[in-house]
């Protein structure tokens, strides 16, 4: 039987010096777009359904698709320590990570601004003091655990910001007219989705209205 290289399924696989308690933790720092990815978009469309997540996700979605023909048609190698990472058979630039971090960031901040009232300063906080450093450290932690070069992540980083504020505008300038037909169309009405993009507090809407549903009869449950 011919021997048969193998290939290790990337997504969570990654490499840190043992006994390196810096690069364990940024081996979990850069698995954060998997936990967005499935800790945050996939559970806000089995519970929230909200079209501009869906749209945002979607243009994350768009932004890998761009980062891997890129990678594809460039083909950079990865630095010399991918053979210790088992990663030379991948290419390099831009670093998708980094693109990916820097998309949400770019454009969670600006969903954030645009909707800016007391609730969502709170929003704003949150974007400057976690999602902006988990951001910069995913850049960091890619270069220090040896899978980019510093251009590598820097190329990926500022492809990831425009094309999440490029996105951003396409969503809220264009497509976001369309959001009531797309809540008012088979689809829409099946799968319970909508838009809440004009109600100021979102949360106050939903407590308020949960409250009032409680007492009509109409809503209650029958055991």
């Amino acid at each position: 039987m011919s021997h048969v290289p193998l290939k290790a399924v990337t997504l969570t696989h990654v490499r840190y010096r043992k006994g390196d308690q810096l690069g364990h933790f940024l081996a979990w720092v850069s698995l954060v777009p998997v936990f967005i990815t499935f800790g945050g978009f996939i559970s806000h469309f089995m519970f929230r359904r909200e079209l501009q997540g869906m749209f945002f996700a979607l243009g994350l979605l768009i932004s890998q698709i761009i980062n891997e023909v890129i990678k594809t048609s460039v083909q950079q190698a990865r630095p010399e320590t991918c053979v210790i990472l088992e990663m030379c058979d991948s290419h390099g630039w831009p670093s998708s990570h980094a693109q990916y971090m820097f998309f949400f960031a770019v454009y969670f901040t600006l969903l954030t601004h645009r909707r800016l009232g007391s609730l969502f300063r709170y929003q704003m906080l949150f974007a400057v003091l976690l999602i902006w450093p988990l951001a910069i450290l995913t850049l960091h932690s890619r270069v220090y655990l040896g899978y980019h070069t510093v251009a590598q992540v820097f190329a990926g980083a500022s492809l990831g910001a425009f094309l999440g504020a490029a996105w951003f505008w396409v969503v809220n300038s264009i497509i976001r007219r369309y959001f009531t037909a797309i809540e008012e169309s088979a689809f829409g009405r099946f799968f319970y989705i909508k838009d809440t993009s004009d109600i100021p507090n979102v949360l106050k809407f939903e407590y308020e209205n949960a409250r009032a549903a409680r007492k009509h009869v109409s809503y209650k449950r029958v055991d």
